[in-house]
Order: structure tokens, then C-alpha cells, then sequence
């Protein structure tokens, strides 16, 4: 991807499948991650992040499923929003995807951004203004998760998230029902990501301007949001 891609939503194609490449400077662009409303309940879809923004004065511009949740729609995981610690980093083992370890974490801090293996995360002493965690790892140190199989056989739409530079965040979802190992190949490969995190699959969402709405058909839980303002 080139540079002039680092603004908005572009589409592309890798291995005959379609994404949604949305990435974002976040030195430069209003990013945050929601779960709960003024009055502690759960947002649960964009329209509702839109107008909780819009009541303050900013636009939605792009938003996304960030992070696995719970059937109150609240984190699983690590969940960090404005500096505010409301789920602890979660380390447990267990069945589904969040505990196909390594799983990760996903942060803002200041100007810089980024995506950590959980372990890594909880040494290195990161105080992040938002923070979710999911799992599991796409890519981990420029190597897919060792236990995703180019032969695997589910296939779903998914989206996931990666950091280059510190401070470039890039969000992917598949047009199309994508394998485990091809998605990430997209990350690695495609993106130039050292390190990629999956956020989900089945009920991934987005939400641009620029390319309009995908999915949503399910209440979300933990999203991450752009915005304007004036």
C-alpha cells in the first residue's frame, strides 16, 4: 500500500479476494474506542456511536467491530476508554478464537498506536488512552499465528487490525468469505504489517463515508471510531 492510501477506504484485491482497507494516521485524525453510553448501556451499532458523537459535535466518519464481547454486549477482554481501565487484560485459557493464543491487544497512546501479543503488552508497561484486546494474533513478529493452516476450512467475513510506524493504524474486512491464513497473509504480506490482530468474524461491520455501510446486522460491542470536529 502507498502512502497516498493512509487516508480513508480503499478496496482491494489480494489471492482473488476482495477487502475494505481502511487506514488512518492517528497523529493526525480523532480516534477512540466505545462500548457504553452516558448512562452505561451499550451503543450496540453505529448509528447510535453516530449520534452520540453528533450530540457532541463530531461526525462519524468510520467506524468498526473492535474487539470480541460477552451476550451483554461488554468486553471479554482487556478494554481501556479515555485512560479508564473497565476490563482487566484477560489471560485465561479456553475454547474459540479470542484463546487461540497468542491473542493481542490493540492500543492508542498520544499520537501512537499499536498491536501487541498479550503477553508482550502486559511487560511493557503501556498506559493506553483506549485499548481493547481480541485474539487471536494474525501476525506475530512478521510470522503467522503458528496455528493457522493455509489448508483450513472455515471461511468468513473478517476483520482485523495492524499498526506500521507506530502511529498508521490500518483496518481490513473481507467483501467476501476469507480462511484464517489468507486473511492474514493480507496483513503480512499485502499490508507490510510486523504485527496484525483479528477483531472478528461472522458479525464484522463497517462503517465509512467514503464506501458506505458493511454488515451490521448484529448489536456490537466494544467499536472503534473517527471522527471530525469542528
Amino acid at each position: 500500500m502507498n502512502a497516498a492510501a493512509y487516508a480513508g477506504c480503499v478496496l482491494q484485491t489480494y489471492n482473488s479476494h476482495s477487502y475494505t482497507v481502511c487506514s488512518f494516521d492517528v497523529q493526525t485524525e480523532h480516534m477512540e474506542l466505545f462500548n457504553l453510553d452516558q448512562n452505561d448501556i451499550p451503543l450496540g451499532n453505529f448509528d447510535r456511536l453516530s449520534q452520540k458523537l453528533k450530540a457532541d459535535g463530531r461526525t462519524l466518519t468510520f467506524a468498526m467491530n473492535a474487539g470480541m464481547f460477552d451476550q451483554n454486549l461488554r468486553p471479554i477482554g482487556l478494554y481501556v476508554e479515555n485512560g479508564v481501565e473497565t476490563k482487566k487484560l484477560n489471560r485465561r485459557n479456553g475454547g474459540g478464537n479470542f484463546h487461540l493464543k497468542p491473542n493481542g491487544v490493540f492500543y492508542i497512546a498520544g499520537n501512537r498506536a499499536g498491536v501487541m501479543e498479550t503477553d508482550a503488552y502486559a511487560k511493557s508497561g503501556i498506559k493506553p488512552d483506549f485499548a481493547t484486546q481480541s485474539g487471536p494474533m494474525l501476525v506475530v513478529n512478521n510470522k503467522i499465528h503458528p496455528r493457522l493452516s493455509p489448508t483450513g476450512t472455515s471461511f468468513k467475513v473478517r476483520n482485523g487490525v495492524c499498526v506500521v510506524d507506530d502511529h498508521k493504524a490500518m483496518f481490513a474486512i473481507s467483501n467476501d468469505a476469507v480462511g484464517f491464513y489468507d486473511f492474514a497473509s493480507l496483513f503480512k504480506d499485502q499490508l507490510g504489517c510486523k504485527n496484525a490482530l483479528f477483531l472478528d468474524g461472522s458479525i464484522s461491520s463497517l462503517y465509512s463515508s467514503e464506501v458506505g455501510n458493511f454488515g451490521g446486522y448484529v448489536p456490537l460491542g466494544p467499536m472503534v471510531g473517527v471522527y471530525t470536529q469542528p
